[in-house]
């Protein structure tokens, strides 16, 4: 049975499709260079995920999220044996999917072992809580801004019962 609870949780993740941030690795400079497919391929992925979702998949963030957040990553500092098999996983699968450029052969990763997808997860699974976490945050910023408008027009709109 489905709650109401539920229902609005349903809601604000469709919601969130559109209005979420996109999460990328902070400092260096090179969260401002995403390309631009990126930023309609991680709609799209979003969109697709919630429809699993309600086929009964844990949410969590989406490869192109993924890319997206390890892009800049890869370029403010050299990344590990591992995160480089998992970006060059990523990138040949969203690229591919999206059909933007082809991988080269000589570095297409086309699957990985299990420590390296068990890192993937986490780090879906933690964009995911990020996107989750700023949208809570802006609708409680938003409340409290309400309150605060309402809280001020109706104290403009009481006379003063005493001037001094």
């Amino acid at each position: 049975m489905t709650t109401e609870k539920q229902i609005e949780k349903g809601i604000s993740d469709i919601v969130g499709v559109f209005t979420d941030p996109i999460i990328v690795f902070p400092g260096g400079g090179w969260e401002e260079t995403l390309p631009e497919w990126i930023k309609p391929a991680i709609t799209l992925e979003r969109l697709t995920m919630n429809m699993r979702a309600l086929k009964g998949e844990e949410m969590t963030g989406t490869d192109a999220e993924a890319l997206a957040y390890m892009y800049p990553a890869s370029l403010a500092f050299p990344l590990d044996h591992d995160w480089t098999q998992i970006y060059l996983y990523l990138a040949s699968t969203v690229f591919a999917r999206h059909k933007q450029a082809e991988v080269p052969d000589d570095i297409k990763v086309e699957s990985l072992n299990d420590d390296q997808m068990r890192d993937l997860n986490r780090l879906k699974a933690w964009i995911y809580k990020k996107r989750v976490d700023a949208r809570l945050e802006k609708d409680r910023a938003e409340r409290r801004q309400k309150r605060e408008e309402e809280a001020t027009a109706k104290k403009a709109g009481q006379p003063a019962l005493f001037d001094f």
